[in-house]
């Protein structure tokens, strides 16, 4: 039986862990080749060899990548292009918090820092993977935001700044393919806390049962999320079931916003 992605060839960064990982992995499940993208090349070839370990040979490939290097970018889709015979997915994943208080606290290194990883990223990557997503259409971008970019806290200014503007951006790289009728869509998912490493600093804060506990409080459903719950609904915007839906934002927040 073929899978959901069956025949498409994803590039998805900052997939050597976390939500990247699990795309990946769920890319590759439902039929799909994956190109693993990552600043930790090391950790991009690991991912790389279990999904090959478990699908076969030639299913995944690993490219270093640093998302904020206009030249990396264009030399990683280059290779993953020829790789896979062709690009029909990107998922922009790769990105950071670490936000020290409120906007008069936060320096301005960090705070370009965030930006820079999370907001240029995306752009390089639009910008340079449309010409391998309009050859092979139907293509889709997914660009991976949070749900505080929907929704602001006091003490993340940088955090919310990029996130509500990987918002936008997707929205922005959704209308400009449609005015080149182009049968390429953008897409954004918004998480909210999920069990990946960037809980890491809370848990070792509090341990890892009540910070967790602490974050599943503020969840309507009582629990926080896992990767696969994300890795789902990417397949769903990288797959054929939605081509009909571009320029809109998932939320994926367990009710958050609903509040």
């Amino acid at each position: 039986m073929a899978g959901r992605v069956a025949g498409k060839k994803v590039f998805v960064t900052g997939a050597a862990q976390g939500l990247g990982a699990a795309i990946a992995a769920a890319v590759a499940a439902e039929g799909g080749k994956v190109a693993i993208a990552d600043i930790n090349s090391a950790g991009a070839e690991k991912t790389a060899a279990e999904i090959n370990a478990t699908h076969g040979a030639g299913t995944a490939s690993a490219y270093a990548l640093d998302v904020t290097n206009e030249a990396q970018w264009i030399a990683a889709l280059e290779a993953a292009n020829n790789a896979m015979g062709g690009i029909s997915g990107l998922v922009n994943n790769a990105g950071v918090a670490g936000d020290k208080g409120g906007v008069e606290e936060l320096d301005f290194a960090t705070f370009k820092r965030i930006m820079s990883i999370n907001v240029d990223s995306v752009f390089l990557g639009a910008k340079y993977a449309i010409k391998y997503l309009a050859a092979n259409q139907p293509a889709s971008i997914v660009n991976i935001s949070s749900i505080a970019g929907i929704i602001a806290s006091w003490n993340t200014p940088a955090y919310n700044a990029s996130k509500a503007a990987v918002l936008h951006l997707s929205k922005n790289i959704a209308l400009y393919c449609a005015k080149k009728k182009l049968d390429v869509r953008s897409n954004s998912i918004h998480p909210t806390f999920i069990s990946t490493p960037i809980l890491d600093p809370l848990r070792a804060m509090f341990g890892a049962e009540e910070a967790e506990a602490k974050l599943a409080r503020q969840v309507p459903l009582g629990r926080i999320g896992q990767p696969a719950d994300i890795a789902l609904a990417a397949i769903y915007l990288l797959s054929d079931e939605s081509r009909f839906v571009t320029g809109a934002e998932l939320k994926v927040d367990g009710g958050i916003s609903a509040m």
